[in-house]
């Protein structure tokens, strides 16, 4: 038997190349023990240089995307179940991923989502917290995961909190980053951690400011925000005192909402709108939301976290329609969260348009991408895919009835006109569809890609042209009604 030793865990360019190697050299799965460096090692199996093979090595896309996710479990047989895999397709079966059944293909896609998942609580409930350093401030985060997605997840806390230096500390490995190199170490324990300071205080008065005492469901908290991950949390501290005063609370707001008009609190009041935020499940929109969930009209649902619904007011007189979510969207689940939705929420308020008054949502709702290393970049979705995803946009069009639709972008603009659409010569007049009106735009990323900050600042303000053009339209229909 042949003795495969990787450096660590998630050692994928090791565990790659020997795969290649060793597949080429036809060495079945079962004269193959998979090691760690570290880990007891088989006592019959031999350590050997990897043969140098030659000849066509190729496997499928899906198959390097599941393996790239699946290497990251907490499973001590991954590393042989994925090259047995991999072992099968270059023996012929080319079609072996779509054989859902097959005890193999199903334990790796379980293992696969099963990562995915913890990949998606590890950047939800992770919380830094400030700590004195000889060069200056440092953040500390302290996380348990399930499986090893630290390595995995190190670059999307780069890119989201670049400017800062923190270190991220977990049992079996920690991730460190100084504002400009990111390097990896040991693991930690929970003490290396501060226990309180003034960010936590933030977390903790943030968190009891947004509970809404009225949508509490404690079975759902405990889904989405399991128990062992509250000591982690600063703001986990406040759950009981807030589902304590829940009831409380709720009657209080139901006193306000029926005071008589003369008792109201003098000010601008904000007319009441039956949504303002994900859409509450005995709604209509509510419910297709939750049908979405399970929507397998096309592919794009195998690799995307989650489904990605509309948000906002149901009588909202406009409706934003991006592409689809990016990869911030597809991980929080919300529209509109990443890097082009704060730029798009900027625009907005320079065109006088409050977020919380517009209807968002993408005319596809799963995250179309392409890894690349330990990043996912956006893809752009092709017809069959916009056409799969248009019974969920019809529905938002047919509940909220917008007076306008903002078309950000080519594939918003052919969701909703039905043909492809130049941007340039459509962009910023009022399209009259029948009983609906739109008007296109760009997509706020579209700014983000621009070369140089003339360029931004330029179709910047032609976006914010473009948005405030929209409410006086928006205006003016509401007038003629």
């Amino acid at each position: 038997m042949r003795a495969v030793v990787l450096d660590h865990e998630t050692d994928w360019d090791g565990w790659r190349e020997a795969t290649r190697a060793l597949v080429l050299a036809g060495v079945p799965p079962d004269a193959i023990h998979w090691n760690v460096a570290g880990e007891a090692e088989d006592l019959y199996a031999e350590r050997a240089p990897l043969p140098d093979a030659k000849g066509s090595f190729n496997v499928l896309r899906a198959l390097v995307q599941l393996a790239q996710l699946a290497i990251q479990a907490r499973d001590p047989e991954r590393f042989a179940l994925l090259y047995r895999l991999v072992w099968r397709a270059h023996q012929g079966e080319r079609h072996l991923l779509e054989q859902a059944a097959d005890p193999e293909v199903a334990r790796a896609n379980r293992l696969a989502l099963s990562v995915r998942r913890d990949s998606h609580k590890m950047r939800a409930f992770l919380r830094f917290r400030a700590v004195d350093d000889p060069e200056g401030a440092r953040y500390v985060g302290w996380f348990e995961p399930e499986h090893y997605v630290l390595e995995a997840n190190a670059l999307f806390f780069a890119e989201r909190f670049g400017s800062l230096c923190w270190s991220v500390l977990t049992p079996y490995r920690s991730a460190h980053w100084n504002g400009s190199a990111l390097s990896l170490g040991p693991g930690a324990q929970p003490s290396q951690v501060p226990d309180d300071d003034a960010l936590e205080g933030y977390w903790r008065s943030y968190y009891a400011s947004v509970f809404n005492p009225a949508r509490l469901n404690p079975r759902a908290m405990a889904s989405e925000m399991p128990r062992k991950y509250w000591r982690n949390l600063p703001e986990a501290a406040a759950i009981p005192d807030l589902i304590r005063s829940a009831t409380g609370r709720v009657e209080a707001m139901l006193e306000q909402e029926l005071r008589p008009p003369d008792q109201m609190p003098l000010g601008p009041v904000r007319a009441r709108s039956s949504e303002t935020g994900p859409q509450a499940p005995e709604t209509r929109l509510g419910q297709a939301a939750q049908k979405a969930s399970h929507c397998r009209a096309c592919h794009l649902w195998e690799r995307a976290t989650q489904t990605v619904f509309g948000e906002g007011p149901a009588d909202a007189q406009i409706m934003l329609i991006g592409e689809q979510p990016g990869d911030q969207e597809d991980l929080i689940g919300r529209p509109f969260v990443g890097p082009a939705g704060r730029l798009m929420d900027r625009a907005l308020e320079e065109a006088g348009i409050d977020r919380r008054s517009v209807y968002v949502t993408n005319a596809v709702k799963h995250f179309k991408f392409e890894p690349r290393g330990k990043r996912r970049i956006h893809q752009k979705p092709e017809g069959p895919e916009i056409l799969a995803c248009k019974q969920w946009l019809d529905v938002e069009r047919t509940e909220v009835r917008p007076l306008l639709m903002v078309l950000m972008g080519a594939t918003a603009a052919r969701a909703v006109i039905g043909r492809a659409v130049t941007i340039g010569r459509e962009r910023g007049r009022r399209i009259a569809l029948g009983a609906e009106s739109a008007l296109v735009t760009v997509h706020p990323s579209y700014l983000l890609r621009l070369p140089d900050e003339a360029s931004k600042a330029r179709e910047y303000r032609a976006f914010v042209a473009d948005l405030t053009r929209a409410r006086e339209i928006a205006s003016e229909l509401a007038a003629a009604k």
